[in-house]
């Protein structure tokens, strides 16, 4: 594990600890942030930690054209009960995340220094919202990074049922169309293997990362 400093660079990946912890300290600067993402790394931490840095051994990942939508979601599609935006409302969006209850979590991850850190990409235009919407109610989306043919999926939400499986399908359709290749998940789940999602090993995920570079 390595200590970062003012300077803004980070260790090999390849020297994570075997539960992908790479490095702690440093900065959410949105120049650190940046160069975490484009080379496979993410924060993940709670309030009152450092900064911890990390590049799981097994990345989850999902290749725009490999969604699947089930019947029951095409169904729920089909019957317009929701509508759906794209980057209308990112603070509304971060804010409902970071106050989501999580199976098997005490409190947020997603710390207020994240919060401002990630708003502060958003302003920037690197960060990127989908909303779900029950007529004028925000009922569920998800929010990421976006590094031109590759989206670093952050966190989803839903206050209704499957509303977050929303946002991810309509991310999804919606990058395949725009010639993305790649959806970063970071993390195994349930749910997003049920979306087509799969892991692949860090070596060939930073590997798509440098061949999908803009």
């Amino acid at each position: 594990m390595f200590l970062l400093g003012k300077k803004i660079e980070f260790p090999d990946v390849e020297l994570a600890s075997p539960d992908g912890i790479l490095a702690i300290g440093g900065d959410l600067s949105p120049e650190r942030l940046l160069l975490a993402y484009r080379n496979g790394i993410f924060p993940w931490y709670s309030e009152g930690e450092p900064i911890v840095w990390y590049s799981p051994e097994k990345r989850m990942v999902l290749f725009p054209g490999k969604l699947k939508v089930s019947k029951s979601m095409k169904q729920l599609i089909r019957r317009g009960t929701y509508h759906i935006t794209w980057n209308e409302n990112f603070e509304e969006v971060i804010k409902a995340c970071q106050e989501s209850p999580r199976k098997d979590q005490d409190g947020t991850w997603i710390t207020e220094e994240m919060r401002l850190a990630y708003i502060r990409l958003h302003e920037m235009g690197h960060a990127k919202s989908v909303e779900v919407w029950r007529e004028e109610e925000l009922v569920g989306g998800l929010y990421g990074i976006d590094l031109g043919h590759v989206f670093c999926g952050e966190s989803m939400f839903s206050r209704e049922a499957n509303t977050s499986k929303l946002a991810f399908i309509h991310l999804a359709e919606k990058l395949e169309k725009e010639n993305y290749r790649l959806i970063d998940c970071q993390v195994y789940t349930a749910h997003l293997a049920s979306l087509g999602a799969r892991e692949i090993p860090r070596m060939e995920f930073t590997k798509l990362l440098k061949d999908l570079k803009p």
